[in-house]
């Protein structure tokens, strides 16, 4: 790689050209250097091909970054090793050769099959069956290869016919100037055959629509936004194209206890002003069941305490996160006579204990101001 030349150089645009710029300029050089308009030129089909390049890593967000950090050596480095031919050109650009100047490739042929299309499901889940991981059946209604024809969308017994339009190509040729200008077949619409005798199940569709259960395990750690790809699951192809996938959305249903915070499980208790002030032994839910928390004395409202590695494992390491505890300190309601008379008593305590200690800032402040 180390002989070819410099993409920006090869379409004529600087290292700051915007996409519409390279697009621009890539068109100028694919008409100049088009196969049709220079039969037999070696040097032109190089050059078509040169540009065909260039264009394809600069269009490209991702390749354009490693190419202006490393060159073509980080190219070559990252897995790209360019077109093999104009078979490879025509198939990635065909859209944009339609686009530009409305004519495809002559010796390019249209592939008829298809991928399937992709399916969404939304999957609601419950708190723990996320935390944990779960498995579980989803059923799902989708478009499918007919049973009857086998998608070859005529009846058992007869078969597709080549279009006598196009031939089989699904598109039909004209000449114009010096280009080849091609269209689809107004007859097959593309497919390159025509059913003469329809298949009755499908109607000559080729597809019916289709309820099938899947199995699903759901790993532990899963939160609102995952997203499980189920490969081949989704809506057949056409034409013997490969099947689509199933894309399956999660959905965590809140917990009355427990919030989430990624890895991280937080719950909010609520302990007396006297377990508080006092300190206490109290159990604590968690994921896998109670376990013992040990409040200690004087603890204030909002303390947070922490038990390591009981939250939720995380999908990229397995690892847990911890389960967070707030205290919560409620204030007595409903006091009866003799819990006042404790409280009262308390209060005059601590009152005269305050008592003292400004007696004692302001003794303090006095004695600094004699000096």
């Amino acid at each position: 790689m180390a002989n070819k030349r410099d993409y920006y150089e090869v379409l004529g645009v600087n290292k700051s050209a915007s996409e519409s710029e390279m697009k621009a300029a890539y068109r100028k050089l694919a008409l100049k250097y088009h196969p049709d308009r220079n039969p037999d030129n070696k040097d032109a089909e190089e050059k078509f091909k040169e540009a065909a390049e260039a264009y394809e890593v600069l269009k490209d967000p991702q390749k354009r970054q490693i190419y202006d950090q490393f060159g073509h050596q980080g190219l070559e480095g990252s897995g790209y090793s360019g077109f093999g031919g104009f078979e490879d050109i025509f198939s990635s650009f065909g859209d944009i050769f339609e686009d530009f100047f409305g004519f495809g490739r002559g010796r390019r042929t249209r592939s008829r099959s298809t991928k399937g299309a992709d399916l969404r499901y939304d999957l609601n889940l419950s708190f723990m069956d996320a935390a944990f991981g779960t498995e579980t059946e989803i059923n799902v209604v989708k478009k499918d290869g007919c049973p009857r024809c086998q998608g070859s969308c005529s009846e058992p017994g007869s078969y597709p016919e080549t279009c006598p339009q196009c031939h089989g190509s699904g598109q039909v040729t004209r000449s114009q100037g010096f280009f080849t200008v091609r269209t689809t077949c107004p007859v097959c619409h593309g497919n390159g055959q025509t059913i003469s005798n329809p298949c009755h199940q499908c109607r000559g569709n080729g597809f019916v629509e289709a309820r099938k259960t899947v199995s699903l395990k759901i790993p532990a750690g899963v939160d609102n936004g995952s997203r499980l790809r189920l490969n081949g699951e989704g809506e057949a192809g056409s034409l013997g194209g490969p099947y689509g996938d199933l894309y399956v959305f999660i959905h965590v249903k809140p917990h009355e206890f427990f919030e989430r915070n990624e890895t991280d499980v937080i719950c909010q208790i609520p302990i007396s002003f006297v377990q508080a002030a006092l300190g206490d032994k109290i159990k604590i839910p968690t994921l896998t069941g109670e376990k013992e928390l040990e409040v200690p004395k004087g603890t204030q409202p909002g303390e947070i305490f922490r038990f390591k590695g009981e939250g939720i494992a995380s999908l990229r390491n397995g690892h847990h996160g911890d389960q967070i505890i707030q205290v919560n300190i409620k204030t007595p309601t409903h006091l009866n006579k003799k819990q006042e008379s404790l409280l009262k008593e308390f209060a005059k305590i601590e009152a005269g204990k305050l008592t003292t200690k400004l007696k004692n800032i302001l003794k303090g402040e006095h004695s600094r101001a004699a000096n």
